[in-house]
């Protein structure tokens, strides 16, 4: 069984952050402060819709409320300590939380849209064979405050501080970590970050990517408020997904499939299962169909990922060739399927090359 260590964002400073409270929380801290209830609506468009993230600029609260809050309460102990930038006009964020670990965050901008590919634990703990997160193991949980901070800090830098996005964004939980191993945050930075009367960034723009712990699956299907839902399959048969993920062996793909079946699916809402394609290992024509088997009758569509390649990998990414053919034969079945263009490959910032890095090794 996993263990973690239990440790919050401020367990070296004492001081607990305004990021990833919600408007109530921020008013009934500002009675703990002896300050009007107003006062905690304040706060709250000072951290999500003006994107504040120093207690000292929000000038329409008092001056001695200010230091306090500089004191005991900061928005946020996430900072940036360093940026790489991609040819592609990718980001990749190393940010530093407040007891000194590191993340990472990826910016993928394209002309309709901006995607924040944001982390949820300090490591990871399944154990992906294709991925060099894995390699960290895990060393902590994250909490709400730290998942949700990561979009503010990064909007901030790319747009300036308060300044509205130029068009909409897109928030992808497939960073560092498993999310619904760290469900509980997971879901309430979601909650943080969708709310109406603050970021409003629609679940519908949201999407949580999982290796399929199947308790949790259940658990988000029952959510009120939830994004969309993303599976990482790698493989669509038992005996090659233990060694590609080997969370399979307590959960397989008979019972993954059954959990995945059991979400409520809105109208429009289609759930996705993420491939990424392994030169030689899972990429030929009797994999897609058996894939396509499995996948008959869902509402489903299918990302094919090239393999992003790092040192200490032991993968190759299938040929451009090979993946249009294994796309052809799920189309050709009925399953749509898309190719994922690798972004920020360079700088180490595609799927499956972060590793909180002070370098970029592509």
């Amino acid at each position: 069984m996993v263990r973690f260590r239990t440790m919050s964002s401020s367990s070296d400073t004492g001081r607990t952050p305004l990021v990833g409270r919600t408007r109530d929380e921020l008013v009934a801290l500002a009675a703990e402060l002896g300050e009007p209830a107003f006062r905690g609506r304040q706060l709250h468009d000072n951290v999500y819709r003006r994107r504040v993230l120093d207690p000292a600029a929000m000038t329409d609260l008092p001056k001695a409320l200010r230091e306090r809050l500089s004191a005991e309460h900061p928005v946020t102990l996430t900072t940036v300590r360093e940026v790489f930038h991609s040819t592609d006009g990718t980001r990749r964020y190393l940010l530093s939380l407040g007891d000194g670990e590191a993340v990472e965050s990826v910016f993928i901008p394209v002309p309709s849209r901006d995607t924040i590919c944001i982390s949820s634990q300090v490591g990871c703990a399944v154990g992906c064979t294709f991925c060099l997160t894995a390699k960290m193991d895990v060393r902590r949980q994250m909490t709400a405050s730290e998942i949700a901070s990561q979009v503010l800090v990064v909007l901030n830098d790319v747009y300036g501080p308060g300044v509205e996005a130029p068009h909409g964004t897109n928030v992808v939980f497939m960073g560092m970590g498993e999310p619904f191993l760290n469900y509980d945050e997971v879901m309430k930075s979601v909650r943080t970050l969708s709310s109406p009367d603050g970021m409003n960034i629609s679940p519908r723009r949201m999407t949580v990517s999982t290796a399929g712990i199947i308790p949790r699956i259940h658990d988000f299907g029952r959510e009120a408020v939830r994004p969309e839902l993303a599976i990482s399959l790698a493989a669509p048969i038992d005996e090659l997904r233990d060694e590609l993920i080997p969370i399979n062996r307590k959960y397989p793909i008979a019972d993954l499939l059954e959990a995945c079946r059991s979400v409520p699916l809105g109208t429009r809402e289609r759930l996705t299962f993420e491939y990424v394609m392994l030169d030689g290992v899972n990429d030929s024509d009797a994999m897609a169909r058996t894939l396509a088997g499995l996948l008959g009758g869902m509402r489903a569509k299918v990302n094919l990922i090239p393999h992003n390649p790092a040192p200490e990998l032991p993968f190759r990414a299938s040929s451009l060739e090979r993946i249009e053919a294994f796309q052809r034969e799920l189309v050709g079945r009925g399953i749509d399927a898309y190719i994922r263009r690798p972004r920020g490959r360079d700088i180490s910032a595609a799927c499956g090359q972060l590793a909180a890095r002070p370098t970029a090794q592509a």
